[in-house]
């Protein structure tokens, strides 16, 4: 969810809650300063009827409400004495409307020559279901004027305050280390928006100083350890050559010479891993890894033969994603070489490639492996001597560089299965 609407979201509930509190308060305030009038308005009317009946004795006989809003009945005068004005409400049958409907009434007590009367005076109200009705529906209204006006704001007050904040956050998801790419912050009047545009440029200069310099690390490392190892491996190689060795020195020599060449492997597959973690492969293209496996079919078939061994691949769709196309290949180079290095002799290697998968399978003479360290630095067969321990642990730092999941899992075959993102 993106930040505008977050904060959307987040003042739409809290206005949700305000709103019913304050409909509440003010529907008891409201129905209060009702009561209020009404019983204001029937102190009035008592005042003038009570004037109206000691003026006029005929209305001392007036004991139902068929033509007024008010009746009168004697009463004796213990039961006056102790009376109190009493309001309440009750509801009373409306010809106009041939229902009952709710009204206010008063009841009082007064004195006419030596006589109690008591009066009761009546007066329409408003009805609280209608109330109620009339002021959920101006709430509801409220309420949705009140969030498109948030939203309004949001669009166009808000979303450009927060530009400078946005330019930024889309200029660093496109940034990339090693394409001489550059941040153009964005002037702010607000000061924790140039404060964070400041703090980002000397963090990405400190970041890309940081890379630079091992970039060149690693390109030196890799000069100066394999020119010696080249020129030992020379040497060792022009000393075999010579007719006075014995078997004996030869055989030294011979295994000095794998030690070497072990280091050289090992060597390269450090650097190459460095480079990757190091994100020192940008640029990128379509990779159509069914053309890719194809051809490192041919380039293996070869090394599977010395072990009589045969790559069985089965295709039922294209299967292209964007990448190093020399990273593609390294890693399922990887994978291949390792199913034949590990793989039983005179067995098969199955590879399936589908629209999201490339697997590839193979039988060897161990039984299950640990797939959490399967893919570990140097996490090797001990009867391989020419496994440097690194190859998976390359596949996979490739996988994660790109989103991919590669997994291992065991059932009669060992089987690698790379899932590509949709």
């Amino acid at each position: 969810m993106k930040l505008l609407n977050y904060t959307t979201s987040y003042f739409s509930a809290i206005l949700l809650v305000l709103l019913g509190i304050w409909a509440v308060i003010f529907y008891l305030e409201m129905l209060d300063e009702i009561y209020d009038s009404l019983d204001d308005g029937l102190d009035n009317q008592k005042m003038l009827v009570i004037k109206r009946a000691k003026q006029d004795a005929e209305l001392l006989q007036r004991s139902q409400f068929k033509d007024g809003n008010y009746t009168i009945r004697p009463i004796d005068k213990n039961s006056a004495i102790s009376f109190k004005d009493f309001y309440r409400d009750t509801l009373m049958y409306m010809q106009n409307e041939d229902e009952y409907e709710p009204v206010r009434l008063l009841e009082t007590v007064f004195k006419k020559d030596d006589e109690f009367y008591k009066l009761k005076i009546i007066t329409s109200m408003v009805e609280e279901d209608d109330l109620i009705e009339d002021l959920l529906f101006s709430l509801i209204l409220l309420y949705v004027g009140l969030i498109l006006s948030i939203v309004l704001l949001n669009n166009l007050i808000l979303k450009k305050i927060w530009n400078p904040f946005y330019t930024l956050l889309q200029q660093l998801k496109d940034f990339r280390l090693g394409k001489d790419q550059k941040i153009e912050t964005v002037p702010s009047n607000i000061d924790e928006f140039n404060l964070l545009n400041t703090r980002v440029e000397q963090m990405l200069g400190k970041s890309i100083s940081s890379y630079n310099s091992q970039k060149q690390f690693i390109e030196n490392a890799a000069h100066e350890l394999q020119t010696p190892l080249a020129i030992s491996i020379n040497k060792l190689e022009l000393l075999v050559e010579k007719e006075e060795l014995n078997e004996e020195q030869i055989e030294l020599i011979a295994s000095v010479l794998n030690n070497l060449e072990g280091l050289t492997r090992m060597n390269k597959s450090l650097l190459l891993l460095s480079k990757i973690e190091n994100q020192q492969f940008p640029e990128e293209e379509i990779v159509d890894f069914n053309a890719v496996i194809t051809d490192l079919k041919s380039d293996f078939e070869d090394l599977a033969g010395h072990k009589e061994m045969k790559i069985n691949l089965k295709s039922t769709t294209s299967l292209k994603y964007k990448m190093n196309k020399g990273l593609a290949r390294i890693l399922l180079s990887n994978l291949l070489k390792n199913a034949i290095i590990h793989g039983q002799r005179n067995s098969e290697i199955e590879i399936e490639i589908s629209a999201k998968n490339f697997i590839i399978r193979n039988t060897a003479n161990n039984g299950a492996l640990d797939p959490e360290k399967v893919f570990s630095r140097f996490q090797k067969d001990s009867s391989s001597k020419t496994s440097t321990g690194i190859g998976l642990a390359i596949a996979q730092t490739i996988a994660k560089k790109y989103e991919f999941q590669l997994t291992y899992y065991y059932e009669q075959k060992h089987t690698f299965q790379l899932r590509f993102p949709r």
